[in-house]
């Protein structure tokens, strides 16, 4: 157990490599609770939504969920990614990272007054909740034994559920690279939940396991591949803006970038070897340092290390690259993830 953003987060139960090929193979559970959970509800949160994140809402419409960007309003970088779960016609969950809850509270509340045509409320309902994530091949065939409903629910899809008579939600999402889904679980109904999902055959999994899952599938994690000075253009990201919904925040330095040119664009890179790359090590190309990785680790499925980071944008997928580990060149290949494909 360690301190992660505020919480008390499991880094294993039994082992990291067990637990990530257990994901692959079969099914696992995650406790993700550390993300937080804000409510937006009233007639005018749609129009306050749209104006304050990148993507279009109108795209996925009530029952759906939609992977977006909070943007920083002066120089568009992410402040935060987070998934919308539009639960009903004026009712949203809005889910930050772990230590972006309050900054996107307090974004969120500031865009009500000029952007809301109607009532809004915007509540942080992280405390009251608990968030599960059953995620592998196998997760929906496990879950069905204790409620068809769960193992129904279509990927980015999000639909009513209830635990023990108390209401919460289910969604067809998750950060592993395989299909699975998330249960928003009453707290109270929570440690019982977990022991049924566990009885049915779900095996526990931790932090561990989920970075090295993420980065198998080429997923962006908050404080590596987005925040302070990445924008969604240089993460590769763009079909996350939808720049003809209209105005929304940070759109106006995001077009200038779009209109001069990235500087620097998010690659994927699979190691020759078993050599372990780690975030802030160069990238060399020529002898020339042409970027800098931003997450790396040993690929359990591939038996190699992999990576992503920021690399000079004409260097393209299928280049050759060295990584200098601690002073000494590490052949690699420049790859497009995912680098596990399911």
């Amino acid at each position: 157990m360690v301190p992660f953003g505020g919480w008390e987060m499991p880094i294993q139960y039994t082992g990291v490599i067990e637990e990530h090929r257990a994901c692959r193979e079969h099914a696992v559970i995650f406790d993700v609770s550390h993300l937080g959970s804000v409510r937006v509800a009233g007639a005018g949160a749609h129009a306050m939504l749209q104006w304050a994140l990148t993507n279009d809402l109108d795209r996925v419409g009530p029952g759906g969920a939609q992977y977006t960007h909070l943007l920083d309003p002066d120089d568009a970088h992410v402040v935060d990614d987070i998934i919308v779960w539009w639960v009903e016609g004026t009712e949203f969950v809005v889910m930050p990272n772990a230590s972006n809850t309050a900054p996107l509270v307090a974004a969120l509340e500031g865009a009500v007054a000029a952007h809301a045509d109607g009532p809004c409320t915007v509540a942080d309902i992280t405390a009251s909740r608990v968030v599960i994530a059953a995620q592998g091949p196998e997760a929906r065939d496990r879950l069905a034994a204790l409620d068809a409903a769960w193992a129904r629910v279509e990927r980015f899809a999000v639909r009513d559920a209830a635990f023990d008579g108390a209401r919460g939600w289910v969604a067809g999402t998750g950060y592993t690279g395989e299909d699975g889904v998330e249960l928003h679980v009453p707290a109270e109904q929570a440690p019982e939940c977990w022991r049924r999902l566990v009885e049915a055959g779900l095996v526990p999994a931790g932090l561990g396991a989920r970075d090295t899952l993420r980065l198998e599938a080429g997923l962006p994690l908050h404080g590596h591949e987005l925040g302070p000075g990445i924008t969604p253009l240089q993460a590769g990201l763009g079909w996350v803006v939808r720049f003809d919904k209209g105005d929304f925040r940070g759109r106006a330095p995001l077009v200038a970038e779009r209109e001069r040119g990235v500087s620097r664009r998010l690659r994927g890179f699979v190691m020759d070897g078993r050599q372990i790359p780690r975030a802030e090590y160069p990238v060399l190309q020529g002898g020339e340092v042409v970027g800098e990785v931003t997450s790396g680790n040993f690929s359990p499925m591939l038996e190699r290390g992999i990576g992503l980071g920021f690399l000079r944008p004409d260097i393209a997928d299928g280049a050759g690259i060295e990584i200098d580990i601690r002073g000494r060149p590490a052949p690699a290949t420049v790859t497009k993830p995912p680098f596990v494909h399911k």
